[in-house]
């Protein structure tokens, strides 16, 4: 199934509305990030992913990028040094494996939904919001067609 049509439009609405969420009490930043195939290691693709979209330039370095490859079905965490400092690779994988459990039972939202929500959680325990409380990255779902092009349509 493309990485477009994993989720329906409605789908996509609900999970932008959970990140915005998740970061209305953090300094921190989630973004989710969809494509059809996973071009080797799904934790690896999502470092690089991480930096294409510029993530590392939060201020906190707290941002945290989940990734989905809907064809070949591999997902990965990435979280940037701010909060990977903070966090035991133990909560990655507990996140990692509440999303494959919900996929199983083709509840993608909602899995990523929740893992959205658990994770803003804990980066408000450790970066919590400010009264300025900025939103640095964009809260929308990114794509890639695995051509080399971004969809972000």
């Amino acid at each position: 199934m493309p990485a477009r049509e994993f989720l329906s439009e409605e789908d996509e609405q609900k999970i932008v509305a959970a990140i915005e969420k998740a970061e209305k009490n953090t300094t921190g930043e989630i973004r989710v990030h969809l494509e059809f195939k996973c071009k080797g290691d799904p934790l690896e693709r999502a470092k690089i992913l991480f930096h294409e979209l510029e993530m590392d330039q939060t201020e906190a370095r707290n941002g945290v990028i989940l990734y989905i490859a809907s064809d070949d079905k591999k997902v990965a965490i990435y979280g940037d040094e701010g909060i990977s400092s903070q966090v035991d690779d133990d909560f990655w994988q507990k996140e990692i494996d509440r999303l494959i459990t919900a996929f199983k039972q083709e509840k993608f939202d909602e899995g990523i939904e929740i893992v959205v929500g658990d994770i803003g959680e804990r980066l408000k325990s450790y970066f919590p919001g400010t009264k300025s409380n900025r939103d640095e990255l964009d809260n929308e779902i990114s794509f890639e067609d695995n051509r080399g092009k971004k969809n972000d349509e």
